[in-house]
């Protein structure tokens, strides 16, 4: 392990997850993710399935100047299937790492998402990692959402795929920069954190428990580098907020608890591209 390396490491209720400020070498994504490293493909799977380990696209994308830098694994409660779960692996392309260093807040990331049970196809989408907050967003609808099935030339058709999401780095960059511009009032930041309690929890009908924050807290920042009133920094602090849980709460009995981080990869993705699809359209309405 480089010894500069920063490594973080958290296990959620549904998922493993390993996150580092070094390019991560194949122990590190081992110990996280095993599925990664898979031997077969799950005893579900038919002949048609055509079996690449993840591990293998990985080198390949390595060799074009794709470096991982986070790792996650889904979690399974069926007995021996842990080993071929879901996992994602989110990637930087040489010259594209950003931080401090470099004077860039942010870092495109190519989000890889795939599976050995046939719960995914390969899954390839736009990231954006915000170093002060270790916020992973995902772009929503303004970048491609390309799917590989398992056959064929797959490692192929996934560095072609990881090519493609960096020709939408400049729209992204374009939707980033121009919610850093965009200043929100107090009632439009209420409102936007109004819609995220939504996306996370469900709307709430009559005679149902309400939701365990409120909109007032989700909008509270973490760090003093998170306030300001620019719709940049109003989604970076609702999404820290919905995603990594901890905000203080009373059950419905009265005890007092925390709200939970989201665990699962599905959930991860659907949530963050909402968010993001949510402050973009918040972004049309103000210019």
């Amino acid at each position: 392990m480089n010894t500069h390396t920063t490594l973080t490491t958290r296990f959620a209720r549904n998922a493993f997850v390993m996150r580092s400020e070094m390019p991560l070498a194949e122990d590190q994504m081992r110990r996280a993710a095993p599925s990664i490293f898979a031997a077969a493909k799950h005893d579900s799977r038919s002949a048609r399935y055509t079996y690449i380990p993840t591990i293998e696209v990985l080198r390949g994308l390595r060799r074009e100047g794709f470096e991982p830098f986070m790792v996650a694994q889904g979690k399974s409660r069926i007995e021996g299937k842990t080993e071929f779960t879901k996992h994602m692996v989110r990637m930087r392309y040489q010259g594209h790492a950003g931080g401090p260093r470099l004077a860039k807040p942010e870092a495109n990331e190519i989000i890889m998402i795939n599976s050995h049970d046939g719960a995914s196809s390969y899954q390839m989408i736009a990231g954006v990692f915000r170093f002060v907050c270790a916020n992973g967003l995902i772009a929503g609808s303004i970048s491609n959402d390309i799917r590989i099935p398992h056959k064929g030339n797959i490692e192929g058709e996934v560095i072609e795929g990881a090519f493609r999401v960096l020709d939408d780095f400049e729209a992204v960059e374009s939707s980033t920069e121009g919610m850093k511009a965009l200043t929100l009032e107090p009632a439009e930041e209420r409102a936007f954190a109004t819609a995220a309690l939504a996306l996370r929890y469900g709307e709430r009908r009559e005679g149902e428990a309400p939701v365990p924050v409120t909109a007032e807290q989700l909008t509270e920042a973490r760090r003093s580098e998170d306030q300001g009133p620019s719709l940049w920094l109003a989604m970076n602090r609702i999404q820290s907020n919905l995603m990594q849980g901890g905000q203080a709460i009373r059950t419905a009995q009265g005890r007092r608890s925390h709200t939970r981080p989201v665990g699962s990869i599905d959930r991860t993705v659907s949530l963050n591209r909402a968010l993001w699809v949510l402050a973009e359209e918040m972004r049309k309405l103000k210019a």
